[in-house]
């Protein structure tokens, strides 16, 4: 078997996308695991294994990769609504709210700030 090409890694990517869509989260994991490992600064790869992650119930490893994503890009307001999403799906709800809130104040889309619950006391 050859060498994986940068070719070969955004078809992967790509294939990637498709397989979450379809519902493939664990399927999407794998693909993208071997692009992370050759271009482990990739922050759309990294955010799409995470949404992967998540799809596939590893919130363990979906908040790992979203805090990793955060670092690199703290005003992702997607990456903090989709942690916000993992910290309450593991029953973490006072930092899940930190997070709904800080992707609201980034952008206000009516998702966001209807996540953010700002009527209620922190």
């Amino acid at each position: 078997m050859s060498e994986p090409t940068p070719e070969t890694h955004v078809i992967d990517y790509r294939a990637a996308e498709q397989l979450l869509a379809a519902r493939d989260p664990r399927g999407a994991v794998k693909l993208l695991d071997s692009v992370i490992t050759a271009h482990p600064e990739n922050t759309a790869a990294r955010l799409l294994r995470a949404r992967a992650f998540f799809g596939s119930a590893q919130l363990r490893a979906a908040e790992l990769e979203f805090h990793i994503v955060l670092e690199r890009e703290p005003d992702n307001a997607f990456a903090h609504f989709a942690l916000a999403r993992t910290l309450e799906r593991a029953d973490r709800r006072d930092e899940a709210t930190r997070h709904f809130r800080l992707a609201a104040a980034l952008d206000p889309r009516p998702d966001f700030v209807e996540a953010a619950r700002f009527d209620e006391q922190a």
